[in-house]
């Protein structure tokens, strides 16, 4: 690892992941925003923001680290892309687990501290279980249970191809490049840019809507939280397997299970406090690994 930040490659590197990722925010924009943008293929609900975003978007820092090795000739022996996994493979069983667990927390206490929004009777799962299999009887806590092993098992494989495309960015490429900072400024501050490269989706509605007190730049605090939050999880992770890989499969399971709270909801949440771990309360299962990483770390041996 160097010693000293490499400022130049750090220009390089924000520059290409902002610059990609906000000029197809901008295209999104332009098309109709999150909501109103025009289907790929009618009848598909693929549209082309979901195409862009999923594609584009979020392979931006991925591109940028490519970019950047290109640009300043830094070479291709430190991309972290070796798996290691039986030397660190308890790594990865935690970035592969510990999500459904985090998440679930966090959707614990939003219902404690709201009960009221609480719906033992999955009323909106089964109403969406009525309107695609009419005449069927399926108990929604069978499909709950089905999500949930779904989401643990299956979506974390495929998840990845997408979340490869940040993590290779931002823990493949600028975490390494602030580690001369030390490890919590690194964190604090790696996060603190993921956070902020999201504006632009977040400003359009993604994760939170537009329904809340703030918007949308509530929603972009909130989401530079949520990133400082798991980006600290996700880092550690990189750094205690010298590989992006368990960050890769962490954050395709958050992705995968991040959902699942919203099951259990009765009536319009305000997704700025929860019941999903991008909300403040929802995060909470998150901000205790936080403050174990920041507190406990250093004192504790794995």
């Amino acid at each position: 690892m160097e010693q000293q930040i490499n400022r130049k490659r750090l220009a390089f590197f924000l520059t290409f992941a902002f610059g990609i990722a906000w000029l197809i925010g901008l295209v999104i924009y332009l098309t109709g925003g999150l909501s109103g943008s025009p289907e790929i293929v009618p009848g598909s609900k693929i549209t082309l923001a979901i195409l862009l975003i999923t594609v584009g978007y979020m392979w931006a820092p991925a591109l940028a680290n490519i970019f950047t090795r290109l640009v300043t000739k830094q070479g291709w022996n430190d991309l972290l892309l070796v798996p290691f996994f039986k030397k660190n493979w308890k790594f990865w069983v935690a970035a592969w687990v510990f999500p459904a667990f985090l998440t679930i927390a966090g959707g614990i206490v939003y219902f404690l501290v709201f009960p009221s929004h609480y719906d033992a009777n999955l009323t909106v799962l089964q109403k969406m279980i009525s309107a695609s299999s009419p005449g069927m009887t399926i108990d929604p806590w069978l499909v709950v249970l089905g999500q949930l092993i779904a989401a643990i098992l299956v979506a974390p494989v495929i998840n990845s191809f997408f979340t490869f495309g940040e993590e290779f960015g931002w823990r493949g490429y600028l975490l390494p490049n602030l580690l001369p900072l030390g490890e919590n400024k690194a964190f604090l501050i790696s996060g603190i840019i993921w956070g902020m490269w999201h504006a632009p989706v977040i400003a359009m509605g993604h994760n939170f809507g537009l329904d809340y007190p703030g918007a949308p730049w509530l929603g972009i605090v909130v989401m530079v939280w949520f990133c400082i939050l798991v980006g600290t999880f996700l880092s550690w992770l990189s750094i205690k397997a010298e590989s992006i890989w368990p960050a890769v499969i962490g954050h395709a399971a958050i992705n995968g299970i991040s959902a699942l709270p919203l099951l259990f909801m009765l009536g319009n949440p305000n997704m700025i406090l929860g019941p999903t771990p991008v909300g403040i309360i929802g995060s909470i299962g998150y901000l205790a690994v936080f403050i174990w990483i920041f507190v406990i770390k250093n004192k504790t041996k794995l």
